[in-house]
């Protein structure tokens, strides 16, 4: 019997690292992105490493279609989010404890400026999303494309202005 408590309290202790929750919000975005965006229309592509001036950056989901490419960074939190546009630094609240994390929208900026950067498009050809995964709720006004995981594919979908060329797409 106390086996799988141990077990269980293992499991839930490999959940809270970092690394393994990010991993998870990850997957279930991806999961999300397989039953909700047609795979006739959309081109989904995950973890991709890119070089940059200082190095590399990870970017968790891009979605090619012909109405933009999408460049999407997941975050698995819970708690209550306090954050604007602007600020560098957001914060995550649960109960009396806060955490300052860094401004997804900054940190997917430098992914969607090496992406466009190095496919040579224009600025409005790639798009920006950040999916919030896990129990969380927003505390301040959000803008559209900083979303919940279970209206981020109706936020992509929203898109339909065709950008991209079959010929380019290719």
């Amino acid at each position: 019997m106390l086996a799988p408590l141990l077990v269980l309290g293992l499991l839930i202790k490999i959940y809270k690292l970092p690394a393994v929750k990010g991993w998870c919000g990850e997957r279930f975005v991806q999961l999300l992105f397989r039953i909700h965006l047609p795979k006739t229309v959309y081109r989904v592509y995950h973890d991709i490493t890119l070089p940059t001036e200082d190095g590399t950056t990870q970017i968790d989901h891009i979605i090619v279609s012909a109405y933009g490419i999408f460049c999407v960074e997941t975050k698995n939190m819970r708690g209550w989010i306090f954050g604007s546009e602007r600020q560098a630094m957001w914060t995550q609240q649960i109960f009396r404890h806060k955490q300052k994390f860094q401004n997804p929208l900054r940190q997917n900026y430098k992914h969607t400026e090496t992406l466009r950067t190095l496919l040579g498009l224009p600025k409005d050809s790639v798009k920006s999303v950040v999916v919030f995964v896990g129990d969380s709720t927003f505390k301040t006004n959000m803008p559209p494309n900083v979303t919940y995981c279970k209206v981020c594919t109706d936020y992509i979908l929203r898109f339909q202005e065709t950008i991209f060329s079959p010929e380019q797409l290719r």
